[in-house]
């Protein structure tokens, strides 16, 4: 299944490439949002809430009441989780949260799944050079995705995991490395980072993993 990506940043939609440089900027919500009503889910992350540097809570708001989301970013306490819960997402990504001074939280993780459903907790494995990055992917760990699982599985109905060395680049995410990943677990598993081609998303599919795709969807490299 392909879930398009909506990523806000100061007020609008963005695309950067591998988290950093902002390629493209929009803020005509009302297309997007037609645009994107036609998929079963999509993808809402608050770039600036990642980053601790504000939020677009309202907008988060807005969206989620007219799609249906899986929603992330600076998503760190119970409360927040909740709150967005209520607002009508489908599922809450945790990140940065299920990681304390450089080490995988497992009692955070337990207390999600104490007071949340594991179906609507899902856990982020973002990925730069083999090692999760956290905090909008700017502090790096010496975790890997596959100690995440191993720990975490527990704990979530589902994990998205992001190649960030080929996030927005589009020439394609590295299916050996995905391959792996789904080895490594049996929770519904998405993936993000590079895809471009229908062909990525049918290999995806056959798989039983989702495709997120942001950039080749904004650009028009893939039509939907």
């Amino acid at each position: 299944m392909l879930i398009p990506s909506i990523d806000l940043m100061g007020g609008k939609i963005v695309q950067l490439v591998q988290g950093e440089k902002k390629k493209l900027e929009f803020d005509n919500f009302d297309y997007w949002i037609e645009r994107f009503s036609r998929y079963p889910l999509v993808q809402l992350i608050d770039l600036d809430a990642a980053r601790g540097a504000g939020d677009n809570r309202l907008l988060v708001k807005q969206i989620v009441g007219q799609l249906n989301c899986q929603v992330g970013g600076g998503i760190r306490t119970l409360e927040t989780a909740q709150e967005l819960l209520k607002m009508g997402a489908r599922k809450v990504i945790i990140g940065s949260a299920l990681l304390a001074e450089g080490r995988i939280n497992q009692e955070q993780a337990r207390a999600l799944a104490d007071k949340l459903s594991k179906a609507a907790l899902m856990f982020a494995l973002d990925s730069r050079g083999g090692r999760v990055a956290i905090h909008g992917w700017r502090q790096q760990t010496a975790v890997t995705a596959f100690d995440m699982i191993r720990e975490l599985e527990p704990f979530c109905g589902s994990f998205l995991y992001t190649h960030i060395d080929t996030e927005g680049l589009m020439g394609g995410i590295p299916m050996e490395t995905v391959q792996a990943i789904r080895r490594a677990t049996a929770r519904h598993l998405v993936v993000a980072g590079g895809i471009t081609e229908q062909q990525e998303i049918d290999s995806l599919d056959a798989l039983g993993i989702d495709a997120v795709v942001g950039m080749a969807l904004y650009s028009g490299k893939l039509l939907d």
